[in-house]
């Protein structure tokens, strides 16, 4: 009913045959699909090189966040004196928490799942990881797709949403009507080009701009609410499907695909950046935007608010994606001495460096756009979808070539989408082969395609005409404070369950001795740091809590119950798996509550399979007679719990 419809479905069609068509060869290989010749693990294989696993791991820290996230939150919080409090941030809770994730799923080789050996009581951990990984996936996939449909959509001229065209309604108008306040009246009506009225007493009355009304009506055709849930958007159908088959072609096998698509898919984004700021800096009205993000608009006293100091500690922690799984599991395929301590710096400043320097771009050519509305930089800027998909392709939409830069910029969404994407699977995948090894390993194809499957089933209903509303309270409920909780819990397996001074043996087994200058910032914030601000950022998220909203449109008491449901299905897994590990302990069932201080004890230690994957790398520490020694004898629920505790500590 529009006329990018027929060219964009076409374009889409062909474009999903060739797809499959690459997928089902591809998956036909008989090679082993995981492993090379020059792999240090034989069995569950390795990146092929060090460049491959730094540009899969910024990828994944490198997401949408970065770009339609930290800008706003920037110029929100006082512009350029956000940047303190960011950095700082960063330094106390970032870095530790990556560097802490690296070297746990390094050590041992394992997913998220499997690294809990060393503390079988938290297992429950690493599976709730994986549900909130796998929950994210539905949704983040549905913005890829959104990204794809936009794509498609900017290849004609003028762009559809341009201009008020036939699909738009009455409340569509190309520039903001202005009024008069005189002395508290609104008394007469100003247009742009003769505007009389000071500006202290001008009002912009609230029309819908033709890329707002393209993104609701055209692009969403979304529904009045999430009870009105209206047939699927087959257009966005289409481009989820294609971009569910995107990422099974690129993981078919396994990191060794994955990591040569991301040579593509990690650098580009940073091309398009550069591209944007280039042409941004040149239009009239980019200074006006850059100050308000970093330049003299820079409000120092907002220091001195707590909230400023929650937001930079909150973008910090979900933009490196830290308690989502997937850098365990990308560091689970290193080498065994691989300098995880220097990665976690390169990745970490990178994606830090990305952010502000993807603000620049968004904020020049949002700045072009006040200019030519004759508004204030701050009306236009935006958050999330908003930016995205309505504020971003309205500013490109104004520029000479339009659709060349708005091709640029969504395709960029999609790399950035993709990369965070390949991770999440990786997640998934990872998790299903080292619990099931025999059956699972030399399936990897066969996995993976099964996986994007599902995922694409249960994305479904978030491209039906309430989908919208799916996907921001998948977002609100499960990527949010629910990851603040497993992190915690992280934290406290490993530095005060596990033993903080063991696992950083574990690490000089890696890396080689350190001094205890070295280790001494590492324990301050393992210890004391990142849990204390941890907990502040959690209990401030839940007393400041808020039922979730899209716009102006509220959630039905049952979305809101269902929110909370997600989150509360994720965390349940933690109780009943150390319940089940509890009851499933060595000694008799009927004495499990004589024996609770045993079966606690044993469970809080390591067990017999917690070590480096490879004998070679498992030196005295973890040698079979040092586990014996380590280990509770099997079937004597009579045991010294002296002994238990004296060894595990």
């Amino acid at each position: 009913f529009y006329p990018i419809r027929t060219e964009s479905m076409y374009n889409i069609q062909n474009l999903i045959c060739f797809t499959t068509f690459t997928i089902l060869i591809t998956s036909s290989s008989e090679q082993d699909p995981h492993v090379d010749d020059g792999d240090e693990n034989t069995e569950r294989g390795n990146w092929a090189s060090k460049r491959e696993y730094i540009l899969s791991t910024i990828g994944y820290a490198v997401g949408l966040g970065n770009i339609w996230r930290f800008p706003y939150l920037a110029y929100k919080n006082g512009g350029g004196a956000f940047l303190i409090p960011y950095f700082v941030m960063l330094v106390v809770t970032g870095i530790p928490l990556f560097f802490l994730e690296s070297a746990f799923g390094q050590f041992c080789s394992q997913g998220p799942i499997n690294v809990w050996r060393a503390v079988p009581l938290l297992q429950g951990v690493g599976i709730a990881m994986l549900m909130v990984t796998l929950i994210v996936s539905i949704y983040y996939n549905v913005i890829i797709a959104y990204s794809l449909y936009y794509m498609f959509a900017s290849f004609q001229s003028p762009l559809p949403w341009s201009s008020c065209f036939s699909w738009a309604d009455s409340n569509c108008s190309d520039t903001p009507t202005v009024y008069c306040n005189v002395s508290g009246v609104v008394v007469s009506n100003w247009t742009l080009e003769n505007r009389t009225c000071p500006s202290s007493d001008m009002i912009t009355i609230p029309m819908h701009s033709p890329s707002e009304q393209y993104w609701d009506r055209v692009a969403l055709q979304r529904s009045s609410g999430l009870d009105e849930t209206g047939p699927v958007v087959w257009h966005l159908a289409l481009c989820l499907l294609l971009s569910t088959m995107f990422t099974a072609a690129a993981l078919i096998r396994g990191i060794k695909s994955s990591g040569k698509v991301v040579y593509f898919t990690a650098t580009f984004p940073y091309v398009v950046i550069v591209i944007l700021l280039i042409r941004g800096l040149t239009l009239e009205g980019a200074r006006d935007g850059i100050e308000f993000y970093i330049g003299s608009q820079s409000n120092l006293t907002k220091l001195t608010e707590a909230q400023v100091w929650k937001d930079a500690a909150t973008q910090t922690f979900y933009s490196l994606s830290i308690g989502w799984g997937g850098v365990m599991t990308l560091a689970s395929y290193n080498n065994f001495h691989n300098n995880m301590f220097r990665d976690s710096f390169v990745v970490t400043l990178t994606n830090a460096g990305t952010s502000v320097f993807a603000g620049f771009a968004i904020f020049s050519i949002l700045g072009h756009m006040a200019h030519i509305y004759k508004m204030p930089v701050g009306e236009v800027v935006k958050e999330g979808f908003g930016l995205a998909f309505i504020a971003y392709p309205d500013a490109l939409s104004k520029l000479p070539i339009s659709p060349l830069w708005s091709t640029l910029f969504f395709f960029m969404l999609l790399t950035v989408g993709l990369d965070s994407q390949f991770a999440g699977i990786e997640v998934i995948t990872t998790c299903l082969q080292d619990a099931f090894p025999k059956l699972f390993r030399s399936k990897h194809g066969l996995l993976t395609i099964t996986t994007c499957s599902i995922l694409y089933l249960l994305g479904l209903p978030c491209v039906t005409r309430a989908g919208i509303y799916w996907v921001t309270l998948i977002d609100q409920f499960v990527a949010s404070w629910v990851l603040l909780i497993l992190v915690l819990l992280e934290i406290a397996g490993v530095c005060y369950i596990y033993g903080g001074n063991r696992f950083i043996k574990d690490i000089e087994m890696m890396l080689g001795n350190k001094s205890f200058v070295f280790w001494l910032w590492w324990r301050v914030c393992w210890f004391f740091l990142s849990p204390c601000i941890i907990v502040a950022i959690l209990v401030w998220s839940l007393m400041t809590f808020t039922p979730p909203s899209y716009g102006a449109v509220k959630f039905p008491d049952w979305g809101v119950a269902l929110g909370w449901s997600m989150a509360v299905f994720i965390l349940l897994w933690i109780p009943i798996i150390a319940v089940y590990k509890l009851m499933r302990a060595e000694g008799i069932f009927q004495n499990l509550i004589s024996y609770f201080p045993q079966r606690l004890k044993s469970l809080c230690s390591p067990s017999e399979e917690w070590h480096p994957y490879l004998d070679i790398h498992r030196g005295e520490r973890y040698s079979a007679e040092h586990c014996r020694h380590r280990m509770t004898p099997k079937h004597t629920p009579e045991v010294n719990v002296n002994v238990i505790t004296s060894s595990w500590l």
